[in-house]
């Protein structure tokens, strides 16, 4: 490495080596932000999967290197609450103020057809007075989308960035909005179970397949481990 004016006393190396370290991380994650936004939409995931594994390649090959690069699991932990929060936002939104709109009609139509017959069962037909309120009527439903949203997706994705930026509230408030997501996850598959007969009926993939589908949501239950365990001076103020 070719070092310059800045690198002279003591510290040059030191502030070169950091130098360097930030922009191969920035390189990185331009890459894994890219890939993540597209999996983020569920349908342009599989455009997004390569864009993010090249990411985590540049971030793999820096580290050997020699450069000081962002632990791998709060990376992976990181981007997956990201996707996580996206899929579960950007759906449920689409559901609430987009619902008459061709593309919500064919993806959640699609969606409904192969999981959930929750989004076949009366949908649009449930209007909440004259607001544009309207998508899935399966009961629950619509109290689940409005006040996780707010109440836990939107701020798992701000402590998602957070924990990405190395900061230790990123670290915290991933903790809580994580045990928060233990509780959307055991409270939704209770509500899927007790309304059986509206949201597993005539659909292609019932019971086995929510629950294949429903491993991607344990998220919660694979970072909780690391939060709670993890040396937390390795997060910065």
């Amino acid at each position: 490495m070719t070092t310059t004016a800045n690198s002279s006393g003591p510290f040059g190396g030191y502030d070169v080596h950091q130098t360097d370290s930030k922009a191969a991380q920035w390189q990185a994650d331009k890459w894994m932000i890219g890939g993540t936004l597209l999996m983020g939409t569920g349908v342009l995931g599989v455009f997004g999967l390569p864009l993010f594994f090249y990411g985590l390649h540049l971030q793999h090959m820096a580290a050997k290197s020699g450069l000081s690069m962002r632990p791998l699991i709060v990376t992976l932990i990181g981007y997956l609450v990201i996707i996580d929060s996206s899929l579960n936002s950007l759906g449920w939104s689409m559901d609430l103020l987009a619902n008459h709109s061709l593309i919500n009609r064919v993806l959640t139509a699609g969606w409904g057809a192969v999981f959930d017959g929750g989004y076949f069962w009366h949908y649009n037909e449930l209007m909440l007075g004259d607001t544009p309120i309207g998508g899935a009527g399966a009961p629950g439903e619509k109290a689940w989308e409005i006040s996780l949203i707010i109440g836990c997706f939107a701020p798992r994705m701000a402590a998602a960035i957070g924990l990405l930026q190395m900061k230790r509230w990123g670290q915290q408030w991933l903790i809580v909005t994580c045990w928060m997501g233990v509780i959307v996850w055991l409270g939704y598959n209770l509500n899927m179970t007790f309304y059986a007969d509206i949201r597993y009926s005539g659909v292609t993939f019932p019971v086995l397949g929510w629950w294949i589908y429903d491993i991607f949501y344990i998220t919660p239950f694979l970072a909780l481990p690391y939060l709670h365990t993890v040396n937390r001076e390795i997060f910065s103020e």
